[in-house]
């Protein structure tokens, strides 16, 4: 039974937290005469005092009808949804509005083979996820409101619970991505995943594997990048959704590293994500390096003539296997250069006898950009294999003088006081692989004196190399 809870106190208050854009194409829409509410999880955050990133409404007007009311708005989808450009806070965004709707018939677990428009918003909320997000707020003035709430998603909010829309066996049939989006919801958010939704999960896990990879990607991303992302790994695990996504991490468990005089206690597996939770980085992409940096230790175990545990060159294999999940979740190919390049080179030594030429080398092989993540993916492998600190002394050396090579730019060949005319001219010779190959060489001579950067060292020694 639909039901109403009318705030007309405090109403202002949540009402003032919409921006005016909003509220401009909400009256625009009620103005023609249309059934128009906010829904969703932008009325969720709201109720909890979130800013909402996104804002959607829902209408008893069809796509075409709403096309009249905005010629810039854009349909190009047979859910009934149409997008409207708007810049808020400088940033363009997409509004979405949507016709209300049933749906019937999910072939693919994911969408709809019938779709319906309806006539009033409870037959469009019983279609939704989570009980929290199908809420809808309806404007009756500039200081009141209208809370749409027919399966008391305001209790759950309160209580911090993830519930199913009615049946959860239903619900995740006919969407299995809402597997994830449970898990993703609860990490966000800090709630509990209600109990029977979540053996309904453990039924419905391996229907993961029936979702777009990008669409995994996406939410694996978002939980990655939450406050909590150690915890949404727990729960994608005890779900049993972790091995129809990332079975590769499983294979950690119960492998252990412990040596003699070594700080590592843990399995492999526990080791990855404690890796993730100690992490500074709040970019997911870094997240997920630290998640799969020892991904390859498994299959790098062998032990050493004392027959303890040993995992040579762990962190090529790793990087291997991680180019395989980042290809199989469809991740961009900057993505994945970065996954691959922050594992690739994470045993980097921080010995403080090393040249300032090894220090150079360090930052062209990872990349400048890449520095500050990568030292904060030492920091999460540090904390995440049992040490007390974030930082050795070692490390915060390491860290200055890199620092120092990157004022005011890392020295590259581009930086050498000559180049390839100066080459060409000096041995009277055409432009080819030879002046690469002897740019190339004086390079590295001068990485390793700088001093020697001058024009007539180099052109005396372009004659000596060639």
């Amino acid at each position: 039974m639909l039901y109403y809870i009318r705030r007309r106190r405090g109403g202002a208050t949540m009402i003032k937290k919409i921006p005016n854009k909003i509220i401009d194409i909400y009256k625009k829409i009620q103005d023609d005469g249309f059934d128009i509410y906010l829904v969703g999880g932008c009325i969720r955050n709201l109720i909890m005092n979130i800013a909402p990133k996104d804002w959607d409404l829902t209408t008893n007007a069809t796509p075409q009808q709403i096309l009249e009311i905005f010629p810039d708005g854009f349909y190009d989808n047979q859910f009934g949804t149409v997008g409207l450009p708007i810049e808020l806070q400088g940033k363009e965004n997409i509004v979405e509005i949507t016709t209300f709707r049933t749906e019937r018939d999910y072939k693919d677990r994911r969408h709809p083979e019938i779709i319906e428009w309806g006539k009033i918003i409870h037959e469009d909320l019983e279609r939704r996820d989570f009980t929290i997000n199908a809420i809808a707020l309806k404007l009756i003035s500039d200081r009141d409101f209208e809370i749409v709430d027919p399966f008391n998603g305001q209790e759950d909010i309160k209580n911090k619970i993830i519930r199913a829309v009615g049946d959860p066996k239903k619900r995740f049939k006919e969407d299995a991505l809402r597997l994830m989006r449970a898990i993703r919801f609860a990490t966000q958010l800090s709630f509990t995943i209600e109990e029977n939704t979540w053996n309904e999960i453990l039924s419905d896990a391996k229907l993961i594997e029936e979702i777009s990879k990008e669409r995994v990607r996406d939410e694996l991303l978002k939980i990655l990048g939450s406050n909590y992302p150690y915890e949404g790994i727990i729960l994608l695990k005890n779900s049993g959704l972790l091995q129809f996504i990332i079975p590769e991490l499983l294979e950690g468990i119960d492998v252990s590293q412990a040596r003699p005089g070594r700080h590592h206690t843990e399995d492999v597996f526990t080791h990855n994500l404690l890796s993730l939770k100690f992490c500074p980085s709040t970019d997911p992409i870094v997240r997920f390096a630290a998640l799969l940096h020892d991904i390859g230790k498994p299959k790098a175990k062998s032990a050493d003539e004392e027959n303890l545990v040993t995992f040579h060159n762990h962190e090529t294999i790793s990087s291997k296997i991680a180019y395989e999940i980042c290809d199989r979740l469809k991740f961009s190919k900057k993505q994945r250069d970065k996954i691959i390049n922050l594992i690739r080179w994470h045993m980097f030594t921080v010995d403080e006898k090393i040249t300032d030429a090894a220090v150079r080398r360090f930052i062209r092989r990872v990349g400048v950009e890449n520095v500050k993540d990568m030292m904060d993916l030492r920091i999460g492998d540090r904390l995440g294999g049992g040490t007390q600190t974030a930082e050795s002394w070692r490390l915060k050396l390491f860290k200055k003088r890199v620092e120092e090579q990157l004022q005011p730019a890392p020295f590259s060949i581009n930086d050498l006081a000559i180049d390839g005319n100066d080459v060409m001219r000096e041995l009277n010779i055409k432009p080819g692989r030879k002046v690469g190959e002897i740019l190339q060489k004086l390079f590295e001579e001068v990485d390793e004196d700088l001093s020697k950067n001058n024009k007539e060292y180099l052109l005396k020694r372009v004659k000596e190399i060639s």
